[in-house]
């Protein structure tokens, strides 16, 4: 079996057996500290230093969709409605109904998937308070501009909403290009974000959000009465790792730079023989692309799983059927046989077309 489902690094075993050895053998970290309450008071300095805020802006979660629950939870009311991005993280949607509200949708249009603000303007309803977004995008590891979300901002402000964004990619991308974090650029902006995609290390279940203290506040609260299952022992972790990153962004940064060139070989190839549509990020380890040939992508994911042994996201998880996701963040032999494979399937669905 080769997955190409998965949407992050696979996880850095051996580095995160020298960090629990280095830290839980003769003596015990310090780290090791309590993450109840205001949360691991390492992992908090050290997000705070990342991304320029106080203790008091964030909060530390059971992982990111643990974050997005909380948020619903606190700052919205059974009846009231977001917005949501499509194609999207299909949690967004699901999340919000379990909370008991309403959920609308706005596009992000192919190929570059960016913020129609017009679209998204016209979608509002008097019962709307909060859009729910993705940076980079999932599923399609598209940035937003800068400049875009200030746009975005400003629309915020003038409706009276709340947005959260998704930014559990948005390390994989510099910042000068990735722009300041969403929480920076308005207090009507929430981050969520985790260990999950940028280090691999999702069996940490770390998360956490930063926003406005007065709404971290309200979130705390039902956090603090709600939320027990978050693991000394894990987040203790997660603050090692936060604290000296360099090895794990190396793990990362060494592993795409093998695996792009590959995915960008298979990715040529299949737009030129007319196999494909749609362009792959410039950073981070998803694509997703339309096939022009195949309408049921999720039966197209199946055959794939069961005949090839090959396992992809189907458009149909996104909202978007008539396409796929393929994760990249692979090995290169696992990567290169999995994507030799699809190019067969793909060839076979474009030769029943054309007979």
């Amino acid at each position: 079996m080769v997955s190409l489902f998965d949407s992050s690094v696979p996880e850095p075993t051996e580095l995160l057996r020298q960090t629990v050895a280095d830290a839980f053998g003769e003596t015990l970290t310090p780290r090791y500290a309590s993450a109840f309450v205001s949360g691991n008071p390492y992992v908090v300095a050290a997000l705070g230093r990342h991304y320029g805020v106080s203790s008091a802006s964030i909060l530390c979660t059971t992982g990111a969709t643990g974050a997005l629950s909380l948020i619903y939870k606190s700052l919205l009311k059974p009846g009231e409605r977001v917005l949501v991005e499509r194609p999207g993280f299909d949690l967004f949607g699901s999340l919000a109904e379990a909370a008991g509200l309403g959920v609308d949708h706005f596009d992000r249009p192919a190929p570059e998937y960016r913020l129609d603000l017009d679209s998204i303007i016209a979608r509002l309803t008097p019962q709307t308070r909060m859009i729910v977004l993705s940076n980079l995008h999932n599923p399609s590891g598209m940035v937003i501009p800068p400049a875009e979300l200030d746009a975005f901002a400003e629309i915020a402000e003038h409706h009276d909403l709340l947005c959260v964004i998704d930014e559990v990619y948005r390390d994989y991308a510099p910042d000068q290009v990735a722009g300041p974090y969403g929480a920076t650029v308005s207090d009507r902006f929430i981050s969520i974000s985790s260990m999950t995609k940028i280090f691999g290390l999702a069996t940490l279940r770390c998360g956490w959000l930063i926003g406005d203290p007065s709404l971290i506040q309200r979130v705390r609260a039902v956090s603090d009465a709600t939320e027990f299952g978050i693991s000394n022992l894990a987040h203790s972790v997660a603050a090692l790792v936060l604290e000296k990153p360099e090895p794990f962004v190396q793990y990362w940064q060494s592993m795409l730079a093998a695996s792009r060139p590959v995915v960008e070989h298979y990715h040529r190839q299949w737009v030129e023989d007319g196999l494909v549509e749609g362009r792959l990020p410039d950073h981070g380890c998803i694509a997703f692309l339309r096939l022009p040939h195949i309408a049921d992508t999720l039966a197209f994911a199946d055959q794939l799983c069961r005949e090839r042994g090959i396992a992809v996201a189907p458009g149909e998880y996104f909202g978007s059927p008539g396409h796929i996701r393929i994760g990249f963040g692979k090995g290169v032999s696992s990567l290169d046989r999995g994507l030799s494979l699809i190019t067969a399937e793909l060839k076979n669905a474009s030769e029943t077309v054309a007979g």
